[in-house]
């Protein structure tokens, strides 16, 4: 029997087992829409804007092993949702994307909510198709499922016309595993790589093990912390690694980088022998390259994606897979390496005691206050009345490194945020996205009154699907990074940063249904938190009244070397 395209694409999305697909209706995709409201294979969730479609979708991905579904109408629809695509491809998030576009003929005419869809999208996709027959519709959704899933993922975006999606075609069930001559990314590391990166770590003298996003991506959090702990190494993770290797674990140094741990740091900065696994070496990460060049070392680079590598930084043993298998293979061969007469390694002790005397810094110490809520307590206090088993999402800001550095993640996939594209307004629909791939699952936003407000109608679909996050909004009535940067790069000029007309953020989210509380004395902040995490039935908004002077320290200014830091305000 003949389908209609629309009837295609819902059979698609079943076909590759989509649960859940967040989007908003428009003209072009109504015939999708008529689909989707005559099957029951998928749940469909009615955003109120495109961006948090994309971006629900998004952290529905990073949260667990699937890849995100989003749906959006042509023109305006498609436009909104480019921020939420550029987001999820910076940080290589697996995604497809269906936007609607106007009838064939009519494109290229200028025709009512007509864009170039394609052309705007294709810097920040994997890939992308505009499909022209509906014959093709069917194999075009399942390679852009493959393409979204495999190699270094990330979005994919599918244009579909609306007279392709009201057409017929017959429509053939996937029959075998799909494959593309033309795509056909790398898995597995080459055994002699893999060999000389061994060899080096057994003979290092100062290891330093560096993470990033490829290990939770891959699922790879179990391998590497079998390796860490087997070479005796410190580790650090990136803002997006983090989770990757235990954080109460004695051998993590921290959160590495901008915003980073003075002894993660130094000991990226001081190491002889550098392990990259699935991290870029960003400029958020290390800093000014000619500066981090300046130390002598050898460099171990895994990452799947091949232009990923020398890219910032040159590396001597480059090593192309996905990272779990090449984890699993450095593992096999470092036992069977250890144990061989003519291999020796290394004592570590004395490299331990230099980490030891770095971490006698105590650079994540503030001073506490009974007059004022100091943010980082209140991250602190949100860490312990979850037991540290929260999935914290995060919108960009100071409040986004105090949750970085103040909620010990041990667990992959619990740290939800923007870290390449850094996009205020994620985290409340990323808390959406989460909590509908983890049903039941204690779900946190940390938040500032800045960034919650960019996608604050969301509180309306939170009310509809009946989703209850706990918000923490850090209130400290500023842009707060902006403010940190102006008092120290531009003489303390706070041009445009305070927040002088902010709602009554209470009434504002009692109006969506919902459940909200102020918070200005430090001496309630504990019990506000248990009594907000006590109504697992209900989204609670915590307002907490903040200190406006307190920055985010360590500090590396932009254009600094990773041992140039900043560890507070006396610095300045």
């Amino acid at each position: 029997m003949e389908s209609t395209g629309a009837d295609v694409v819902v059979r698609c999305l079943a076909e590759e087992g989509v649960e859940h697909v967040f989007g908003y209706p428009g003209g072009a995709v109504l015939y999708i829409y008529d689909a989707i409201g005559r099957q029951d294979r998928f749940q469909h969730i009615l955003v109120r804007h495109e961006q948090a479609a994309v971006h629900a979708a998004d952290a529905y991905a990073r949260s667990s092993q699937k890849v995100g579904v989003a749906l959006v109408t042509s023109g305006p629809g498609a436009t909104n949702a480019v921020t939420g695509i550029a987001t999820a491809y910076m940080d290589s998030i697996p995604m497809v994307i269906i936007s609607g576009q106007v009838p064939s003929h009519a494109i290229g005419e200028d025709a009512f909510q007509e864009c170039d869809t394609i052309g705007i999208t294709r810097p920040c996709v994997k890939h992308n198709f505009l499909v022209r027959d509906v014959k093709d519709l069917a194999p075009t959704i399942r390679r852009a499922f493959h393409i979204a899933r495999t190699g270094r993922p990330g979005p994919v975006l599918v244009d579909i016309p609306k007279d392709i999606s009201g057409a017929k075609a017959k429509y053939q069930p996937l029959q075998e595993e799909l494959v593309m001559r033309s795509y056909a990314p790398v898995e597995k590391g080459h055994q002699g790589q893999i060999k000389k990166a061994m060899q080096l770590l057994l003979q290092a003298e100062r290891p330093m093990i560096y993470t990033g996003g490829g290990v939770i991506l891959s699922d790879a959090a179990d391998e590497l912390t079998e390796l860490v702990r087997l070479t005796g190494a410190p580790c650090t993770n990136t803002l997006m690694g983090l989770g990757g290797f235990p954080s109460t674990d004695r051998q993590f140094v921290g959160m590495l980088g901008m915003h980073g741990t003075y002894e993660a740091n130094m000991a990226m900065q001081h190491s002889d022998v550098l392990l990259a696994v699935g991290a870029r070496f960003d400029d958020r990460v290390i800093g000014n390259t000619k500066h981090f060049s300046q130390n002598a070392r050898k460099i171990i680079h895994i990452d799947i994606d091949p232009s990923s590598i020398s890219k910032r930084v040159k590396v001597d043993v480059p090593i192309v897979g996905n990272v779990k298998d090449v984890l699993i293979e450095m593992i096999a061969q470092y036992r069977s390496m250890a144990n061989e007469s003519s291999v020796q390694k290394k004592p570590l002790a004395q490299w331990w005691e230099q980490i030891e005397t770095w971490r006698g810094r105590h650079c994540l110490s503030y001073t506490p206050s009974d007059e004022v809520i100091k943010p980082q307590s209140v991250v602190q206090k949100l860490w312990e009345v979850t037991k540290g088993d929260a999935y914290i999402t995060s919108d960009v800001g100071q409040h986004q490194m105090w949750a970085a550095q103040y909620y010990g993640f041990d667990k992959p996939r619990r740290w939800i945020n923007s870290g390449g594209l850094g996009t205020m307004g994620v985290g409340l629909p990323y808390a959406m996205g989460v909590q509908m791939a983890n049903p039941g699952a204690t779900v946190a936003c940390v938040t500032g009154e800045g960034s919650i407000q960019m996608n604050i109608q969301e509180l309306s679909t939170c009310k509809q699907y009946h989703l209850t996050p706990k918000i923490i909004c850090l209130n400290n009535r500023y842009l707060g990074m902006v403010r940190q940067w102006q008092q120290i790069d531009y003489g303390s000029r706070y041009s445009e940063s305070y927040m002088d007309a902010l709602p009554d953020f209470q009434a504002l989210v009692r109006a969506y249904g919902h459940e909200a509380m102020r918070i200005d004395k430090p001496s309630d902040v504990e019990a506000a938190l248990k009594e907000a995490f006590a109504m697992k039935n209900r989204l609670v908004f915590m307002d907490f009244i903040t200190d406006q002077s307190e920055n985010v320290w360590p500090m590396v200014k932009a254009g600094k070397g990773l041992t140039e830091m900043l560890l507070g305000s006396e610095e300045l």
